[in-house]
């Protein structure tokens, strides 16, 4: 099946299918039942054959291009069936998967995150390491054959209700470095783990800490080489600041649409209309290149800090036009459609900090793409 066919037969079976797929909207609904209803949407849609394009035949998948993925992801969140942030977790972990469990291993696992019969979490930052990663001090020590992990981690996204977590571990020296980290693929149901929500301030836990006292992980769910942890992060983090953001795009602008097409919209300022609009098709046809360098074979890098830090600007700018056209409703709103607007204008302040902050991105685009040298 060719690129053209696929959208066409998507869109078709997105027309058929798309009334029992939308999901519940309200202040009253849980991010657990917004866990639950993507576990069906990725159902139904790798067992419609949809899900699977796009991935290698060796993990499940029905091979084609990479060009699939992304447009699947983008049609589920222009027709407002997915919740943007909790779908993107397949597109960061699975790559990963492929490229550096052994392969028994991905082949058993990688279907079930794709079919929605698990949910997977990614174990990075901890209260003292967020961005510089090198620092990380949560231990693995080898006993026999395994692993047996000790220390926490924060900011962990849906850790509560995920099954499995790709958790980077310090293996050498404290004074290692990026040189003694190792990546290992974490049952969270092991003996030893604790998970404790953490509510933000938009009202959703979302993120947790995890605590490992002394868990034994099998050393055959290591992920790529011991002490080689550093090279799964750097080819993990490019996903989490491209690939998992391009259906966040296609929701920016379906939102954006819906603000146009309410009463509020009425009051846009059609310069300010302008700006964000620029800002949105701008980081439009940078996911467009994006996805094009991938499906020609090209391995993600550095270069996708761009994407990360005009996804952010898109972001935040999109929900301050929502806040200065509809304020009333993001401030005080207690409908549906207000407490939506509000939830999602207050999870719009972390776009600069999540996945890497603006700042680190700007330094990295700096360093490496600019070669401008290092911040004295």
């Amino acid at each position: 099946m060719d690129l053209q066919e696929f959208r066409a037969g998507l869109d078709g079976w997105l027309d058929e299918h798309g009334p029992e797929l939308v999901p519940p909207h309200g202040p009253g609904v849980t991010l657990g039942a917004e866990m639950e209803h993507l576990s069906k949407v990725k159902r139904l849609t790798y067992e419609a054959g949809w899900m699977r394009w796009g991935w290698p035949e060796r993990v499940g998948g029905l091979g084609g291009s990479t060009l699939m993925r992304a447009y699947l992801g983008e049609a589920l969140a222009s027709r407002d069936l997915i919740e943007p942030g909790i779908y993107s977790m397949t597109e960061v972990l699975a790559p990963t998967m492929i490229e550096f469990a052994r392969p028994a291993l991905a082949a058993e696992m990688v279907p079930r995150l794709l079919r929605g019969d698990e949910t997977w979490c990614q174990g990075f930052s901890e209260p003292s390491t967020g961005s510089n990663l090198g620092s990380l001090a949560c231990r693995a020590r080898p006993d026999g054959d395994d692993w047996v992990v000790s220390g926490q981690k924060v900011w962990t996204s849906l850790a509560q209700y995920a099954d499995r977590c790709v958790l980077l571990t310090r293996t050498g020296s404290p004074e290692s470095g990026h040189r003694g980290i190792t990546a290992l693929f974490v049952d969270m149901d092991s003996p030893g783990i604790t998970v404790r929500p953490i509510q933000a301030m938009h009202g959703r836990d979302e993120f947790c800490e995890v605590f490992f006292d002394e868990v034994r992980v099998p050393g055959d769910r290591t992920l790529g080489e011991v002490d080689g942890g550093w090279a799964v992060a750097m080819d993990l983090l490019p996903y989490e600041r491209s690939t998992s953001l391009w259906h966040r795009g296609a929701f920016l602008r379906q939102r954006l649409e819906h603000l146009l097409a309410s009463p509020s919209g009425e009051a846009l300022d059609p310069a300010d209309l302008g700006e964000v609009a620029q800002l949105a098709f701008a980081f439009h046809a940078r996911s467009r290149a994006t996805q094009y360098r991938m499906a020609g074979g090209e391995r993600l890098g550095p270069e996708t800090s761009v994407d990360k830090v005009l996804l952010a600007t898109t972001e935040q700018a999109v929900y301050d036009l929502v806040a200065d056209a509809a304020a009333a409703d993001v401030a005080l709103g207690d409908d549906p459609d207000g407490a939506r607007w509000r939830t999602e204008f207050l999870y719009s302040r972390a776009a600069t900090i999540y996945g890497g902050s603006a700042e680190i991105q700007r330094n990295i685009i700096a360093r490496r793409l600019l070669d401008l040298g290092v911040d004295r």
